[in-house]
C-alpha cells in the first residue's frame, strides 16, 4: 500500500485495510451462518460478495478491480436497504473510501487478506493480536480531545463495574469500542451459557461514535468478537440530541466510557443543554448526559481529567449537581503518561452509582510499577499492576496508597475533589523527566481550565446582554 501514489498517511492505509478487512469477516461469517441457518440469505447481492470478486487469487485486477469497486461495489454498498444487517454494510460504506490507485497493488492487499480465515480460532486470535497494533497505531489526540485507553485501564474498569448478562452498557463516546468488546468478554466469560444468554448478550450493547474512521473500526471490531449485526453501534454524535430529550427508553444500566477532554465542541452543542450547564467542554458535557441517561441504581465508571475535579464555575455546578444526584463512592487517580505520549494531562476513573446522594468518597492512587517512573507507548499500563485496587476495594481501609474524604469537606472547599494524598511519603527526589512531565500535566490542565473559564465568562456576558436588551 506504501507504493500506491493513492494512499497518503497511516490513517488513509488504516482506513483502506479496514473495509476490505470487514468485507471478508463479514463474508467468513455468512459461511459460518449459511451452515447454521436453513434459510439464510445475505444482505449484500451474490455479484458483490467478497467470495465473487476478491477471493480468487487469480481473479479480477489492474484497472478492472479499480472499476469494479469504484464504479459498482461502493455505490450499491452504500445504497443498502433490505434489512439490519444490510443498515450494518451501508452504515460502514457511507463513510468509507477507495483510496488506492493501483489495480495491481489492490489485488495484492486483497490477496494477502485472503490468507486470514476468521472462522478458524488460530487465524482469528492473531488476527486479534493485530488488530490490537493498528488501533495503537491510529491512537491521536487530534484537536478534539480523543484519547484511544489503553486495554489495562478498560478491563479494570469493566472488572469492577462487572456488567451482569441482562443489564444495558452504553458507552457514549465509543471510539474503537475498547470498553464494549471488553464488556462483551466479561459477560461470556462469566454469565453466557446458552445460545438464548447469547442473544441477551447481543442486544445489551451500544455505543455512538461521532468520527467515521473509529465507527468503521468499532462496527468491524463487533463482528470480531461475535456481534453478528451491529446496529447497536451508531455513527453519530450524543451531544447534539438536546439533554430534555432523553426519555425512561434511553436510559441505560451501566456508561463505562472516556469521553475526550481538553477539546471543545463545535458552536452551538451547548445549546442543547440546561443553561447551568452550558459549556463547550467536551467532558464536562458528557459528564452532564450520563447523569441524565443512568437508570436510578445504574453504574457508572468514567475516565476524566484532573481539571474536571479543581475546575470552578460551571465545573462546580456539575459536580454538586453529581454528589447530590450520585454516589460518587471512589476516585482513583491514575499516574502521568498512562495516556503516553499523547498526552500528559493526569486522569482520574471516577465510578458511581445514581439515585444515592454522595456521603463519602474513597479515593485510591494507583502508582507506578516498581522500578518505573512513566509510561511510554512501548511500556504502556499493564492489567496486573490493578491488582492491588482489586483487592482493596472490598475491604476499604486507609493506606499510603488510600484515604478516604468526607462530602461535608468537598462541599466546604466548594467542590474541589482534586484532594492530595495525606498519606505519601515524601520523596526528596524525583527524576527529570517526572518534573517534565508533571509540568506538561500542570500547562496542559491550566490550558484546560481557562478554556472552560473563558466559556463561564462569554455565557455571563451574553445573559447580561439578553437582561439589557
Amino acid at each position: 500500500m506504501r507504493k500506491d501514489v493513492g494512499v497518503d498517511g497511516d490513517a488513509q492505509r488504516i482506513g483502506q485495510l479496514v473495509w476490505m478487512f470487514f468485507l471478508k469477516i463479514f463474508d467468513d461469517r455468512e459461511q459460518e451462518l449459511e451452515l447454521l441457518e436453513d434459510n439464510y440469505e445475505s444482505p449484500i447481492p451474490e455479484e458483490l460478495r467478497w467470495r465473487d470478486w476478491a477471493a480468487n487469487p487469480e481473479g479480477i485486477t489492474g484497472d478492472e478491480l479499480l472499476d469494479f469497486a469504484n464504479n459498482r461495489l461502493f455505490p450499491a454498498l452504500k445504497e443498502l436497504n433490505n434489512g439490519p444487517r444490510s443498515i450494518v454494510v451501508r452504515n460502514v460504506f457511507e463513510d468509507a473510501y477507495q483510496y488506492m490507485k493501483s489495480g495491481q497493488l489492490l489485488r495484492q492487499v486483497i490477496n494477502k487478506i485472503n490468507d486470514i480465515n476468521f472462522n478458524r480460532r488460530d487465524d482469528l486470535h492473531l488476527f486479534g493480536d493485530i488488530y490490537e497494533q493498528i488501533l495503537r497505531d491510529l491512537q491521536s489526540a487530534g484537536n478534539a480531545g480523543e484519547y484511544y485507553t489503553p486495554r489495562a485501564v478498560t478491563q479494570f474498569m469493566v472488572d469492577i463495574i462487572d456488567p451482569k448478562l441482562h443489564e444495558t452498557v452504553l458507552d457514549p463516546a465509543c471510539g474503537t469500542g475498547g470498553f464494549l468488546t471488553a464488556t462483551i468478554e466479561h459477560k461470556r466469560a462469566k454469565y453466557v451459557k446458552t445460545t438464548e444468554d447469547e442473544a441477551v448478550l447481543q442486544a445489551s450493547i451500544t455505543g455512538v461514535e461521532k468520527k467515521p474512521l473509529p465507527h468503521l473500526l468499532c462496527t468491524t471490531n463487533m463482528l470480531l468478537h461475535g456481534i453478528d449485526t451491529p446496529t447497536q453501534i451508531r455513527h453519530d454524535n450524543t451531544l447534539t440530541r438536546p439533554l430534555r430529550d432523553y426519555g425512561p427508553k434511553d436510559e441505560v444500566d451501566i456508561v463505562l466510557t472516556n469521553p475526550p477532554f481538553g477539546g471543545t465542541e463545535e458552536d452551538g452543542i451547548e445549546k442543547n443543554f440546561p443553561a447551568t450547564y452550558r459549556t463547550r467542554e467536551t467532558a464536562d458535557l458528557f459528564l452532564v448526559l450520563i447523569m441524565r441517561i443512568l437508570k436510578t441504581g445504574g453504574r457508572a465508571a468514567v475516565v476524566l481529567p484532573d481539571g474536571t475535579l479543581f475546575g470552578e464555575g460551571i465545573k462546580t455546578r456539575i459536580k454538586e449537581d453529581l454528589l447530590k444526584e450520585c454516589n460518587l463512592h471512589t476516585i482513583v487517580r491514575l499516574p502521568n503518561n498512562v495516556f503516553s505520549p499523547y498526552t500528559n494531562i493526569r486522569t482520574n476513573i471516577l465510578f458511581f452509582e445514581k439515585g444515592i446522594p454522595t456521603e463519602k468518597i474513597w479515593y485510591y492512587e494507583h502508582p507506578y510499577p516498581e522500578g518505573r517512573s512513566s509510561y511510554s507507548k512501548t511500556r504502556p499500563m499493564r492489567i496486573e499492576e490493578f491488582d492491588t485496587e482489586k483487592a482493596w476495594w472490598n475491604q476499604r481501609e486507609e493506606t499510603t496508597q488510600a484515604w478516604c474524604v468526607e462530602v461535608a469537606d468537598v462541599v466546604a472547599s466548594n467542590y474541589n475533589l482534586d484532594i492530595s494524598n495525606p498519606n505519601t511519603e515524601i520523596d526528596t527526589f524525583r527524576p527529570p523527566e517526572q518534573v517534565l512531565a508533571d509540568f506538561q500535566a500542570a500547562s496542559e490542565a491550566m490550558t484546560q481550565t481557562s478554556h472552560s473559564l473563558r466559556d463561564a465568562i462569554a455565557e455571563a456576558l451574553r445573559q447580561t446582554l439578553r437582561e439589557d436588551n
